[in-house]
């Protein structure tokens, strides 16, 4: 059932008549015939309403009067008033009642149920806002670094980092791409006792071969053509805090010994230079590709691995954190909704819907882009499914049919082995290791079967 209604109205006839109707789209009905019995269900222990619907003149106790004391001792239960006599004076002493809508007499019967469905949608949307709300507000020490979820995954990621953050030893992150995998080492760093020093990134992919020594240990002048002065290098410059070297997997294998020796001498030479520098940092990387399948293909020293993967840190694809997925939504859409000087306060439940059963594949930095525009394109107080792209609109999953009553439609074993290991593929994020072992292959074996399907990886 979409929800529960308290019906109330002396009229017993007229309260079976409402009742039967609201069964019809899908409302449990629960009918008293005065105010007192209706306040007294209230109270009971184990019932619980969604919304109430109340008769205006009554004996006893009015509907305003009952209004009044809804409001007040249940202020979180939407009242719908409904009269014979409606004017405007009887309007006006609804709402200041805190009535949540009006209704006159005669009523329609489908266009009332339909009425308060919307009343309950709404009010399971209020709740839903406000338990977002207190879980956001429950992490708010990492929400402040911009890490936030509920998942269990999630919760072992943020007790490592509570576990970790205080040390010095070096961290590899791991995830696809758009998991948050820099906002987890601002975490770290956030967290510990170098919180105070700098929090230096640097995109290993975006350095060109030729200036990678150059930009990581920095330069004397005259150590090169163009070095007319000299500059102190990335690692130099985050002496005293944290070095956060995202997507490490691209870094030149001539430059990685040099950083290893750095790691473990804890000084550098700047390029030309004739003395070290001592350096203070603690390491955290990052990569999206899996460095072991790296290590073995001789693209990533076996070292350097070691040195850097002390603690591992695995950051799980946003299809894979349920109800994460709403409460990042929430994050975003007040975040947004702020900056744009829009009053949006929650998600339709058809557009949660089409956002749970998405996949996902830019995981958060998706998401955050979907939500930034859904608030940007609503003209409503609530984000509804036409304010979303229309790919994740439309969005089917697909699923492997082994079973049919027609032979023509039946796979070869050919096909459901290339499905499935594409299936897995895309599920562990292009992580051939995971892979493997999810599919009981060798990586020799997975490599040429791969091949053979000509499935693409993202790594």
């Amino acid at each position: 059932m979409l929800g529960r209604v308290l019906i109330v109205d002396d009229d017993p006839d007229f309260c079976e008549l409402l009742a039967a109707g609201f069964r019809h789209y899908d409302l449990e009905v629960v009918t008293k015939s005065s105010a007192a019995d209706a306040l007294a269900v209230l109270t009971a222990p184990g019932e619980e309403f969604d919304a109430v619907l109340t008769d205006l003149q009554m004996p006893g106790m009015d509907g305003i009067a009952f209004c009044q004391q809804v409001a007040t001792h249940h202020p979180e239960l939407p009242v719908v008033v409904m009269t014979a006599f409606a004017t405007l004076e009887t309007a006006i002493a609804a709402i200041r009642a805190d009535a949540y809508d009006f209704i006159q007499k005669p009523l329609h019967l489908e266009a009332t149920a339909v009425r308060m469905q919307r009343v309950v949608r709404e009010r399971k949307l209020r709740e839903e806002v406000k338990r977002l709300k207190l879980e956001i507000e429950a992490q708010r020490p990492l929400a402040a670094a911009g890490i936030i979820g509920g998942s269990p995954a999630m919760q072992e990621v943020f007790d490592l980092i509570d576990r970790v953050a205080d040390t010095d030893v070096s961290a590899l992150i791991t995830g696809e791409t758009g998991t948050g995998k820099e906002v987890a080492a601002r975490a770290l760093h956030a967290r510990g006792r170098r919180k105070d020093g700098p929090f230096v990134a640097v995109n290993c992919s975006a350095i060109p071969e030729g200036l990678f020594e150059s930009e990581l240990f920095g330069h004397v002048r005259g150590a090169f053509t163009d070095a007319r002065n000299e500059r102190p290098g990335l690692l130099q410059q985050a002496h005293g805090g944290t070095l956060f070297l995202d997507e490490i997997g691209d870094m030149p294998v001539s430059v990685q010994p040099k950083l290893l020796r750095a790691l473990e001498e804890r000084v550098i030479r700047p390029v030309g230079g004739n003395r070290e520098v001592p350096i203070d940092i603690r390491t955290v990387v990052a990569t999206n590709v899996d460095l072991e399948t790296a290590v073995a293909e001789g693209r990533f020293r076996e070292d350097l691995f070691f040195r850097v993967n002390v603690i591992h840190l695995h950051l799980p694809p946003l299809r894979a954190r349920g109800g994460d997925i709403l409460m990042l939504a929430q994050h975003f859409l007040e975040r947004f909704s702020a900056q744009n000087g829009k009053k949006v306060l929650g998600i339709q439940s058809s557009a949660a819907e089409r956002l749970l059963a998405y996949s996902w594949p830019g995981n958060v930095r998706e998401l955050r882009n979907c939500i930034e525009r859904a608030v940007a394109l609503t003209r409503y107080q609530q984000i509804a499914v036409e304010d979303l792209p229309e790919k994740i609109r439309t969005y089917e999953r697909s699923h492997v049919v082994v079973a049919s009553d027609d032979p023509s439609e039946l796979l070869t074993m050919e096909e459901v082995e290339s499905r499935y290991i594409a299936r897995v593929m895309e599920a562990v994020g292009g992580n051939k290791t995971l892979a493997a072992k999810v599919l009981g292959f060798d990586r020799k074996t997975l490599y040429r079967k791969l091949d053979r399907y000509q499935i693409q990886t993202a790594s």
